[in-house]
């Protein structure tokens, strides 16, 4: 028995292995083209090569973080408010980045090393994380589409995407095989990689209040209902952590706040506080405006997403097959966006998170559907790299 579950986990880390490398090296050829057509007007300059678009836009935030840390006091700007600083940035990926570049030659190795090898891990448990619910060749699919999707130069980016989608995909497959022993570590970890971990605290609630909803069908042992808890107490806790953390280091209790905020002002003006799901009322009345449109249509508009997504996780049968775990992720990620974002180019970025619930596109089988969805991937993926990395010379063109 032993055996041949070491040669299933061969076979699957192998398979998913092939498919992976293939992404990787048509993104590397993407990188190529994208660094040849590099402009003088472009953020990276006409000598752009691989490596320094790798290393763009955010990578040389987390690069800050591994080389002198966080500040003790917040930079401000002429009007006394504070500006773009370190503290927006969590701090595993940077330091396992700078860990991992001592042995590699230095930070942008290790940093680049790390987003690669944590997007095959994350591949791999994707994969897993599905196979039960849609079979093995949905499945494969559904990582042929992870690997290739319009996001996918995030995983050979000095970015924390994929080291943060490892520890998401390893808590929804921990939750969906019901062992809560393995997530309390990996929820720590989750929420010192990536923003997104007080989603998943109320992805706890949801996921208890189900349970709970359908004991009778599915009993709810007292231990279940102490981990649910637990977990979620701990999620909710680690998620301000480190707005605690940030606070007691500079000496301003609202310093992760004000630093979030500065990376809005540009697109706003002033704003003095947080208010939760503000975020998205005020983008869609600017992107409006800027488009020349009635800001009002873009609050309408919003709502309408809002509700075609509901009705997409309510009512679809692909998405429906793929367990109430994943789609309560889908609802608990998706509100925690409403309420704490405000979007703008980096939106298709952060909705990286939501691949559990995409991966219901590989559910059809038809080989001209999932052909004609990997086609689209690829095309969004140039697309994406050509905008942010070859041109990344406009306000719109920052991922």
């Amino acid at each position: 028995m032993a055996e041949r579950r070491l040669r299933t986990a061969a076979s699957v880390a192998g398979t998913v292995a092939a498919v992976y490398v293939s992404a990787r090296l048509v993104t590397t050829l993407f990188f190529w083209i994208a660094a040849e057509l590099s402009g003088p007007t472009s953020r990276f300059g006409p000598d752009a090569t691989i490596g320094s678009l790798a290393m763009g836009w955010d990578s040389q935030w987390y690069w800050v973080i591994a080389d002198q840390g966080y500040p003790s006091t917040l930079p401000v700007g002429e009007n006394g408010q504070v500006t773009e600083n370190a503290w927006a940035f969590l701090p595993l990926f940077p330091w396992l980045a700078r860990a991992l570049g001592t042995a590699l030659g230095g930070y942008p190795a290790g940093a680049v090393i790390l987003a690669i090898v944590a997007g095959y891990a994350a591949s791999v448990v994707f994969f897993v994380l599905l196979r039960d619910r849609i079979g093995e060749t949905a499945s494969l699919w559904a990582v042929v589409f992870f690997a290739n999707g319009p996001i996918a130069a995030m995983f050979q980016m000095g970015y924390s995407e994929s080291l943060g989608l490892l520890w998401l995909f390893l808590a929804l497959w921990a939750l969906l095989r019901r062992r809560f022993g393995w997530m309390y570590p990996i929820i720590v970890l989750m929420g010192f990689t990536r923003p997104g971990v007080l989603a998943f605290a109320l992805l706890l609630g949801l996921y208890g209040s189900y349970r709970w909803i359908r004991r009778r069908e599915d009993p709810l042992p007292v231990g279940h209902v102490v981990h649910i808890v637990a977990l979620g107490a701990l999620a909710t806790i680690v998620g301000f952590a480190w707005q605690a953390i940030a606070g007691i280091v500079t000496g301003d209790p609202s310093a992760y706040l004000d630093t979030e905020l500065a990376w809005r002002r540009s697109w706003v003006g002033s704003e003095e506080q947080f208010v939760p799901f503000a975020g998205f009322v005020k983008a869609a009345g600017v992107w409006f405006g800027i488009w020349g449109l009635p800001p009002v249509l873009g609050v309408v508009v919003l709502v309408i997403l809002v509700l075609g997504a509901a009705a997409v996780l309510a009512r679809s049968r692909q998405v429906r097959r793929l367990g109430p775990e994943i789609r309560l992720w889908g609802v608990s990620y998706l509100v925690y966006l409403l309420a704490v974002f405000f979007p703008q180019s980096s939106t298709f970025r952060l909705l990286l998170p939501l691949s559990p619930v995409a991966a219901a596109v590989a559910v059809p089988r038809s080989l001209w559907w999932r052909g004609g969805v990997l086609v689209l991937c690829l095309a969004g993926q140039w697309l994406w790299i050509h905008e942010m990395l070859a041109l990344g010379d406009t306000f719109f063109r920052i991922p």
